[in-house]
């Protein structure tokens, strides 16, 4: 799976000029399904992302989670992050996963983070999404996991 994992003070995805999914402090994932997830455990990437240390402790360090900071995630699908432009000006998305698995994935990660307790707003799979989002510090954290 393919994130781009970025903290926010606040995030919001809207679909037709409605908001699908609007958190306050936490985490703004975009995430892509690969065809090379196949029996991967998504249990593991929801622990990835609810333990990831990129909050700031009283001294300053980035060593709070979203978990730790009572933060919330907003996970929206993404599948051109699979885009491969080596071999022109055009991305090819052959390597993302299948819409029917890419959606399954990612409901299994939502629903994976949300049983450890970490609130979770989605956009909407396959849709046209406005995504918007304060990003905090910034802090942007690439993961192939």
């Amino acid at each position: 799976m393919r994130l781009v994992v970025q903290r926010v003070t606040a995030a919001r995805v809207d679909v037709d000029g409605e908001t699908a999914g609007e958190i306050g402090r936490g985490l703004a994932v975009l995430a892509c399904a690969m065809k090379s997830d196949v029996g991967r455990n998504v249990e593991q990437v929801a622990r990835k992302l609810v333990n990831l240390r990129v909050f700031r402790d009283d001294s300053g360090k980035m060593n709070r989670s979203v978990r730790d900071v009572g933060g919330a995630i907003l996970l929206v699908s993404q599948f051109t992050l699979a885009a491969d432009v080596s071999g022109g000006n055009r991305p090819g998305f052959s390597s993302a996963a299948p819409p029917d698995q890419g959606k399954s994935l990612l409901d299994e990660l939502t629903e994976a983070v949300r049983s450890v307790g970490v609130p979770v707003e989605t956009g909407v799979f396959g849709a046209e999404m406005a995504v918007s989002l304060v990003n905090d510090g910034p802090v942007t954290i690439w993961m192939d996991l």
